[in-house]
Formats: structure tokens, sequence, C-alpha cells
């Protein structure tokens, strides 16, 4: 099951389950663009809003009764700020913690009773290299994303051994949400971000999927609790 499966790292990861031969449920607030990954994944296609808690509990159903039950959850859904501390009101403050942090408190919660009658299930969920080492701006981004990685960690703690789980830190990567603020034609900005980071270039959204696929996968289940940065040589974690 994955949150954000309308585009970006949601949908890549989407192609990258479904060539393995995956049942997927794609879960996007824009029902539109997870139709368009449907197409190309066969998934079903659940509209949700990850903040609504009624909503959420309702689509995990509808999720895990379309494939007969849920074995791995993927928390992509998720919403960029870099506004600085000074400019952020309380309202810009609350929506970011509400959509990447709440959200996947929700959606977890949700998924749970499902994964526990899972053997191997697996949870990833995706923070950013933002979570491990901030930049100058960002500071309600950088907050969630953080408080991701150690609520996955806590995860772990109490789910193990029944239930993995496990945070994946992209760095910036060339989706709509980074397009939306850097463009694809500000190349300055784009090579300047690039720049800071060891390999010199943007990720691209199949980048962080391959990662994805491995924390998922039977090939990790000796692996949870770790926050694996994808990102380019950005953070060294």
């Amino acid at each position: 099951m994955i949150t954000g499966a309308g585009s970006g790292i949601g949908r890549a990861s989407a192609q990258a389950f479904a060539r393995e031969g995956a049942k997927l449920a794609l879960l996007d607030q824009n029902e539109a663009a997870a139709e368009a990954t449907a197409v190309e994944t066969g998934g079903i296609v659940v509209p949700v809003d990850v903040t609504d808690a009624a909503e959420v509990e309702k689509a995990l159903e509808r999720a895990a009764e379309s494939m007969g039950g849920i074995d791995g959850l993927l928390n992509s859904a998720g919403i960029l700020s870099s506004k600085s501390f000074g400019s952020i009101d309380p309202e810009h403050w609350r929506k970011v913690l509400d959509v990447n942090l709440t959200g996947t408190f929700l959606v977890c919660q949700a998924a749970l009773p499902y994964l526990l009658k899972a053997p191997g299930a697996a949870i990833v969920n995706i923070a950013s290299g933002q979570a491990l080492l901030p930049s100058l701006t960002g500071s309600a981004y950088a907050a969630s994303k953080a408080g991701v990685m150690m609520f996955t960690k806590c995860l772990a703690m109490e789910l193990a051994p029944n239930i993995r789980a496990n945070t994946i830190c992209p760095g910036a990567t060339a989706t709509p949400m980074t397009d939306s603020e850097i463009p694809p034609e500000d190349t300055v900005r784009r090579q300047k971000l690039a720049d800071a980071y060891a390999m010199k270039r943007l990720c691209v959204p199949e980048d962080i999927a391959n990662g994805i696929l491995y924390l998922m996968s039977n090939e990790a289940s000796a692996v949870t609790g770790i926050a694996l940065a994808v990102d380019n040589g950005r953070t060294y974690h």
C-alpha cells in the first residue's frame, strides 16, 4: 500500500513494486494522478486525505479488502516547505506537520491490524536528507521529517519482531514537489543545489524507489530501525 502514489517517489515506487509482481493499493488525494499510476501498475486507486483520521481508516479498510490484506506499507505522501523560520506562521507550521508527520502516524496506526496478520510485514516511511542535515531554510519541513525518522525508530522498537519499520531519507529529487520550488527551467539554481552533493546531481525518483524496494523486501529481513540516506552524498550519514 502506497500513499502519495500519484507522482514522484510514490509513483516510481509503485512501478518498481509492480515489476516485482506486487498487488498494489494506490492512495492519493489527487485521484486523477493515482489513476494514471494505476494504468501503469494495475493497482487499485483509493482517494484519501492522510490528515483525516476517518478517511484514512476507511481507505485502509478498502485497500486491505481489495488485496486480501496488507503486508507492506509505504508512506510517501508529503509536502515541501522552504520557508525560513522568521516567515512561518502557525497555520503553515501546522499544515506541514499535519501532512508529513501526523499523516504518517495516522496511516501507520490504521494499517497496524492488517500488518500484524501478515508474516514478514514491513513499513517504509519517507523522511528526507533534511532530517539528517538541515539547510539554511525550511525548518518546518526539516522538523516534520526528523519527526518521521524518530517515529519510525519507535515503531521498529515497538513492533518487532512482527513488523520491520525503516525510514528512507532522499536527497533533493527531481519530482513535481521539487519542481514547484525550483522549476526545471531554473538551471542555475538547480545546478547550485546539485553542487552541494558529492555526485553533483539531483536524485531521480527511481533512485529512491530502489532503496525502498530493498527495505521492503525479504532481502532486508534483518534490517529495521534504520534511516537510509539515498542522497548522492550530501549527508554521509
